[in-house]
């Protein structure tokens, strides 16, 4: 039967069977299925840490919330506070918008290989360690990109700027892992959407005042004191999460091997390719957005900046419905289920509009699907997320190197495509939308086939 979804303290008693091939329900079950307490969760400390380790995991939840949602809100502030400025830096580099898009791929394609690095590294020296190298590295790369002379050495630092910042996109959801189970997990992960989409919400009408004051570069100054900040709270008040009872031992062959079971999960396969492919959704918007928005509706820096950010209300509003009062009350697949259908109904309507369907549109339509997509992505984000991670325990850390690699890797494959055809149609960004959304509802369907363990679920299998 479903159990309550509590800390991993006290859960320890359950046995784990850790992730298998066919999709029998995990000892975590389904956690939208479970009916539990909506008051928010607290922190509890994985058995095995040092004394002063538990009662500081205890004292400091919402300083753990604070510090884990800046570590998630660092790559889209990394992203989205560049984004305003990226007609000014295709003029400042004399490239075309095309090269210049690669800045943002070759820093997505960063952050996913990043990822897979780091996350093997986490489950094996714990998890501080490897984060304040990688924060170390990024705030490095951070001030190079700013001197950058040529749109190569851009892309280049940024692509090393992407690597670094990995480490705490990756540990982030490994430290949540090790803190919580069940439907914490879930509401946890609405709560860090909620802290970490403030970023989008600021970032761009951030960005769009610095170069009120200064030119692009600026911003990457803005950003190597937000990495620097950050860094020096991680090391003052992030404490270890993993004990060293739990730790692996292997090199990389043994990685390779809890990675290769971790695949042959369908269960966990099938989430983690609908998450990334949801995700290349929500890029090819934040790579097209720029141009779509300033090039062809002639919209100003602030504009574009406040439709942004009005965008990201929408993604946390609902990210917020989902972790307080949906998580718990109703099946996280039914959830994901609907989210993901929004999500291809909204990317239906932009493709419509902008091949001309519907006769020339203004801007206020098309913003208004992209804010039904933008918010709808608050149901299938952070559900993805705690569905894929339910399966392990054993492995946090590489699963969530794997969730967060397959969805920067898919979105650095998605974003060039959206300026394929050019800086005067959005076309391209609507066709790449919809695809990725359809592909995302047929990995949901297929390979999770939620019906099936619902079933399993109801007859107490």
């Amino acid at each position: 039967m479903p159990d309550s979804g509590g800390s991993r303290a006290q859960r320890a008693h359950i046995p784990t069977t850790g992730t298998g091939a066919d999709d029998r329900p995990v000892p975590h079950g389904d956690a939208g299925a479970l009916s539990v307490d909506p008051a928010a969760p607290q922190v509890t400390a994985p058995p095995g840490l040092p004394g002063p380790a538990v009662k500081a995991a205890r004292r400091t939840g919402l300083l753990v919330t604070m510090v884990l949602g800046g570590l998630t809100a660092l790559p889209p502030l990394s992203m989205d506070m560049y984004l305003p400025a990226l007609p000014a830096v295709t003029d400042s580099l004399s490239a075309p918008a095309a090269t210049i898009q690669l800045t943002l791929t070759a820093c997505l394609a960063g952050m996913a290989l990043g990822q897979l690095v780091v996350g093997p590294m986490s489950d094996r020296w714990g998890r501080r360690k490897p984060l304040l190298l990688g924060m170390v590295v990024y705030v490095l790369a951070t001030a190079i990109c700013a001197l950058a002379p040529t749109a190569e050495l851009l892309i280049g630092f940024r692509l090393l700027q992407g690597l670094a910042g990995a480490a705490g996109i990756v540990i982030a959801r490994a430290v949540v892992r090790d803190l919580y189970d069940g439907v914490e997990m879930a509401r946890f992960f609405s709560t860090l959407m909620l802290i970490s989409g403030v970023a989008p919400v600021i970032a761009p009408v951030i960005g769009g005042q610095v170069l009120r004051i200064t030119d692009w570069r600026g911003i990457f100054v803005v950003l190597t004191v937000v990495g620097i900040v950050l860094t020096l709270v991680v090391w003052k008040w992030l404490h270890e999460t993993l004990p060293p009872a739990d730790r692996h031992t292997g090199g990389v062959a043994d990685a390779l091997r809890t990675m290769r079971g971790l695949l042959a999960d369908r269960v966990f396969t099938g989430y983690m390719v609908a998450g990334g492919l949801a995700f290349a959704v929500l890029f090819a918007y934040i790579a097209a957005s720029p141009f779509v928005v300033q090039e062809i509706y002639g919209a100003s820096p602030q504009t574009f900046s406040l439709l942004f950010g009005l965008n990201s209300i929408g993604l946390i509003t609902v990210g917020q419905i989902n972790g307080k009062l949906l998580v718990g009350r109703i099946s996280l697949d039914k959830v994901l289920g609907f989210g993901l259908a929004v999500i291809v109904l909204a990317a239906g309507a932009l493709l419509l509009m902008t091949t001309g369907v519907f006769g020339e549109v203004g801007l206020v339509p098309v913003a208004a699907g992209l804010f039904v997509l933008m918010s709808a992505m608050g149901l299938a984000m952070p559900n993805t997320n705690a569905q894929a991670l339910m399966r392990t325990k054993h492995a946090a850390g590489s699963a969530s190197a794997l969730l967060g690699t397959s969805s920067f890797l898919i979105g650095a494959v998605a974003s060039p495509l959206v300026g394929i055809a050019g800086e005067d149609t959005a076309v391209p960004m609507a066709v790449v939308q919809v695809v990725c959304a359809v592909a995302a509802v047929a990995c949901f369907l297929l390979l999770c086939r939620p019906w099936q363990r619902a079933g399993r679920e109801a007859g107490g299998l």
